[in-house]
């Protein structure tokens, strides 16, 4: 590039200067919300472009490639207004024309939205939002001709952001962080900073903020930790793992809990299948979470769904939120169903409090692993959004244990289970 044209990068602040200058090849950067964590890879893309190298980011939404994109072209302004190089705005690419020297932004949630390209760095933003095969399918294999370099960014994720995820593991960016921190080689190499690191945000207006978010919340989000399960949740992984097996005992009684999404503009419904043993102590076997953000509609096909494949004893659906209507719109997919309409007289701790402590005594099983689940039973305290897959779980183990008297034992596995 000429001399005369001149590139304008703001100076990075002491957290941001670590990875930027980091020669590991690989870095996986874990940060708070505003922490400067996307202006300082776009130093970094800038950076690696003027050193003639190939530089794709990557993030979920085009949102959130809105800010990368603005550092930089403001730092490359004056070369791209003096013709030196070619910018496009609908693809987002800077490059240097008749080379493969280039910048480019593209969204990506997934192995299949991130083909078709290659690079020699490659950044994942938001990383804990994408399916994590997007690395390994895509990711590395477009690295290898030039033994190419890659950048990971997250924010660990709350349940609000979990639920907009991609990701079947919600904890693998914090798996690979984990990992990363144990290389011994060089290769990898991790970066921890939160929102109070950065010297150009006030610490009144972080405060601030703190005001308007759970504890919990705030510390993954602006002191960017690692959290997966909140102190006060009524659940612990420890007891939901001691819990897990591969296979349902043959099943008394079966339900299908359902909480209904609240509008028709496709909030999540909470729709898990519980079953229990013979036997008069209670014992919950959770065998499915179809779980799904979708219009009533659709929900009340996935719940009929559940309910004809586990050959279930009944709905139980919360009817606070539309009330008869929760019921026609599941009469309306099927009306040989039964459905029992429950409501929510107590709040949600209360209510879940004597099914976690069935859990508590080694009564709560999951057959297999449900993420989206366990996330809110491990990090939903009172205060937060709504948890609809375990206010659905709530809903299918008080219906079980009302019932003293049950029909015949059944297995699961024969008709379908998990």
């Amino acid at each position: 590039m000429p001399d005369p044209l001149i590139v304008h990068l703001p100076t990075p602040h002491k957290q941001q200067l670590a990875f930027i200058r980091s020669k590991a090849p690989r870095k996986v950067v874990r940060a708070g919300r505003r922490s400067g964590k996307t202006v300082g890879v776009g130093i970094l893309a800038v950076e690696q472009f003027l050193a003639r190298r190939r530089v794709l980011y990557t993030a979920p939404t085009s949102e959130q490639i809105d800010r990368f994109w603005t550092e930089i072209t403001r730092a490359l302004r004056e070369p791209i207004e003096a013709g030196a190089l070619y910018k496009n705005e609908t693809s987002h690419v800077v490059e240097l024309e008749g080379t493969e020297q280039r910048i480019r932004a593209k969204t990506a949630w997934s192995a299949d939205s991130l083909r078709g390209d290659y690079a020699d760095v490659l950044i994942l933003d938001e990383y804990q939002l994408t399916d994590e095969e997007m690395w390994g399918l895509v990711g590395a294999p477009m690295l290898l001709d030039n033994n190419g370099d890659a950048v990971f960014i997250y924010t660990p994720p709350s349940l609000h952001s979990r639920s907009t995820s991609k990701a079947r593991d919600p904890q693998h960016a914090a798996k690979l962080f984990r990992q990363a921190g144990q290389d011994t080689t060089g290769r990898w190499e991790t970066f921890h900073f939160t929102s109070r690191d950065n010297p150009y945000i006030s610490a009144a207006a972080i405060d601030e903020m703190a005001n308007d978010m759970t504890s919990l919340a705030f510390r993954m989000e602006i002191m960017a930790e690692d959290v997966d399960e909140a102190p006060g949740a009524l659940w612990t992984r420890a007891i939901l793992d001691a819990g897990r097996v591969l296979e349902a005992p043959q099943m008394a009684r079966i339900v299908v809990g359902v909480d209904p999404s609240a509008t028709s503009t496709g909030d999540e419904a909470g729709i898990v299948t519980v079953g229990r043993p013979p036997g008069y102590e209670p014992a919950f076997y959770t065998l499915a979470d179809d779980s799904k953000q979708c219009s009533p509609l659709e929900w009340a096909r996935a719940a009929v769904t559940a309910y004809y494949r586990a050959r279930a004893d009944c709905i139980v659906a919360e009817s606070n939120n539309g009330g008869e209507m929760v019921e026609l719109t599941i009469r309306q997919v099927d009306p040989d169903v039964k459905v029992k309409l429950v409501h929510a007289s107590r709040g949600k701790h209360t209510r879940a409090e004597p099914i976690a402590a069935v859990y508590e005594k080694g009564r709560g099983h999951h057959v297999g692993k449900f993420d989206r689940l366990e996330d809110e039973q491990c990090l939903w305290i009172p205060g937060d959004p709504s948890p609809n897959r375990m206010d659905a779980l709530v809903w299918a183990c008080t219906e079980l244990m009302l019932h003293k008297k049950r029909p015949a034992a059944r297995s699961w596995q024969s008709y379908g289970g998990n």
